[in-house]
């Protein structure tokens, strides 16, 4: 059966290039009241809706929504689904609150029943949340992938996972060895990578935890598959940069040890980067490697302050991510928030023009599939989030004393969380809706 042409009626707002490329005016579309027109899972149509409805057959469907505003779907470019279950554990920086949380609840993961019941949770939580793709770390565990990628799939998701790969540094019961951390990603790839739309991601936890002979193997499968994505972490905390250098005492700095294996290239995604020097940043816009910017678990940590301006000028690739679980929220309307008073401790301004590039296009072009997602251009899929502008009596209020679309989205972001998700469309059809006609996961106890 040939799939239903269908419009949506809305206020609708998206990104259509990075504002210090083209200005902010140029950097994104506004129709006040505008229609999406969604068919097979794409975007056949948008704009004005006396224009769009004009160009559409007379007796097609119409949904409507009141005091609401469509956007692109968002896009999380670092989290952690296995550390779901650990959100908001108290008091520690990172390397501690690796051994104390991180670690212990990983381990769980050996059982792809808990995986499974985790996994389930953590796309409702995204879905719930506006979250419509991520880059996603797993476990040390394969099965921990395999069944996050099954429950991905049944869903029809545009996702990226990957297993973790750990030989050093850590618990015996989450390491693996050079060799079987190849095998494993290896038939892991063979699996599910472009599998409908699921992408596979190499990820080495971090330089301290992988040998030199790991990070070999890691360099030997993104040159036999050079079109999976690599994943990992890079300069968040000074004590961790000083250890890779205690570590690594031949390489020049901490992103020269993934340099030197062959780690950079156009599909790689690096989480953080708070302390990276002139030449680390000019590195990674050779490569066109990219950057996440985690606000809510560099701030959670105590961390620092990731410098964006300095990313800019070096024209490197950067998205948002919550990087759940030291993240203290799934929410990217929430993550924008925190990124804005990060800026402000810098003595900078964050536009929510560009926070909105951020936290969609940008992190589409972050994860080079900006051809596919990131905004609501015609012919990309249709991932489309519905926010609901009334959504607290708060926010209702606070609305009313608006006087621009800049305003509202300021708003938006500054007081919008969970409860501003309406609705959330998967490639065309509604993942989740607020009235609870998607169910919730259980975990048990």
């Amino acid at each position: 059966m040939a799939s239903q042409k269908i419009a949506y009626r809305s206020a609708i707002v998206h990104s259509v290039a990075d504002p210090k490329d083209v200005g902010l005016d140029d950097s994104y579309q506004y129709f006040e009241d505008g229609v999406l027109v969604v068919e097979n899972g794409h975007i056949v149509d948008i704009g004005s809706a006396d224009d769009v409805l004009a160009r559409q057959p007379k007796h097609i469907t119409v949904k409507v929504f009141k005091d609401k505003i469509i956007t692109s779907g968002f896009i999380d470019t670092h989290i952690h689904y296995p550390q779901t279950g650990m959100i908001a554990s108290y008091g520690e920086q990172l390397l501690d609150w690796l051994e104390n949380y991180t670690f212990p609840e990983e381990l769980r993961f050996k059982n792809p029943i808990y995986a499974h019941q985790v996994a389930t949770l953590f796309l409702d939580e995204l879905a719930s949340n506006g979250t419509t793709t991520a880059l996603v770390f797993g476990t040390v565990h394969k099965e921990s992938v395999n069944v996050f990628f099954e429950e991905a799939e049944k869903r029809n998701l545009r996702m990226i996972a990957g297993k973790v790969l750990m030989d050093r540094n850590a618990p015996d019961y989450l390491t693996d060895t050079p060799q079987s951390g190849y095998e494993e990603s290896k038939e892991l790839i063979e699996r599910w990578h472009n599998k409908g739309r699921l992408h596979y991601a190499v990820t080495p936890r971090f330089a301290p935890t992988s040998t030199n002979e790991q990070l070999a193997t890691v360099g030997q499968l993104l040159k036999e598959y050079p079109d999976v994505f690599m994943h990992t972490h890079l300069s968040e905390n000074k004590k961790e940069i000083e250890w890779v250098l205690d570590l690594f005492p031949e390489r020049e700095s901490y992103l020269d040890v993934y340099d030197h294996y062959g780690l950079l290239h156009k599909r790689s995604v690096f989480a953080h980067g708070i302390h990276l020097s002139d030449c680390e940043c000019q590195r990674l816009a050779d490569t066109d490697s990219s950057i996440a910017f985690c606000p809510t678990s560099n701030l959670f940590l105590g961390s620092g302050l990731f410098n964006l301006p300095k990313m800019e000028k070096f024209n490197i690739n950067v998205g948002m991510g919550t990087d759940v679980g030291a993240g203290t929220s799934f929410s990217l309307l929430q993550t924008m928030s925190e990124a804005y008073k990060i800026m402000q401790l810098q003595q900078e301004k964050l536009h929510p023009v560009k926070s909105l590039f951020l936290a969609t296009l940008g992190g589409a072009k972050a994860l080079h599939l900006d051809d596919k997602i990131g905004n609501l251009a015609i012919g990309k899929e249709a991932d489309f989030v519905v926010l609901d502008l009334h959504a607290t009596q708060l926010m209702r209020f606070r609305m009313k004393q608006t006087t621009n679309l800049e305003e509202k989205l300021f708003v938006l972001m500054s007081l919008g969380d969970d409860r501003t998700v309406s609705q959330t469309y998967i490639y065309g059809k509604k993942a989740y809706d607020i009235h609870g006609e998607t169910p919730k996961a259980q975990i048990a106890m």
